[in-house]
């Protein structure tokens, strides 16, 4: 082990190592670490080598964004998740009543509700779920869905 990687009182030792950068790099360096609150271009680099160090070997980069920036992403879905299933929940009731509505007033036999349900499947995969009725009415009156 060397002079400088021999631990100090608790503390580590730096180690001066070569490090080859380009002059642009050490533009943008000293342009940022007045932001970083960094005292010199080696905090600079420390803070932004464990930074990146951290970085990858994490499974998530959650803990390196601002509170405030995952907050605000966790709250946007959220709220998409309970207006979503606000919706889907308000849809389902709309389709329920239809479906009773329907049941009680037509007799089908299980043999083509079965080949209404696999037209219906075709049908939403071909449209990439776009239907709309005034299609489905054209679609029977041109003798598709009977």
């Amino acid at each position: 082990m060397s002079q400088n990687t021999k631990l100090a009182v608790g503390h580590e030792k730096k180690e001066r190592i070569p490090v080859w950068l380009y002059p642009s790099t050490l533009e943008a360096i000293d342009k940022a670490m007045y932001q970083a609150n960094c005292k010199s271009r080696s905090e600079f680099l420390e803070n932004a080598a464990q930074m990146y160090a951290g970085y990858i070997s994490a499974d998530s980069a959650v803990k390196y964004l601002p509170a405030a920036l995952v907050s605000a992403f966790q709250a946007t879905v959220q709220l998409s998740e309970d207006r979503i299933a606000r919706l889907l929940f308000k849809q389902t009731v709309e389709l329920s009543m239809m479906m009773n509505v329907l049941a009680a007033g037509l007799e089908i036999d299980d043999s083509q509700l079965d080949d209404l349900r696999w037209r219906c499947v075709q049908n939403v995969k071909k449209t990439n779920g776009s239907i709309t009725f005034k299609d489905t009415l054209r679609e029977h009156d041109n003798g598709g869905f009977e």
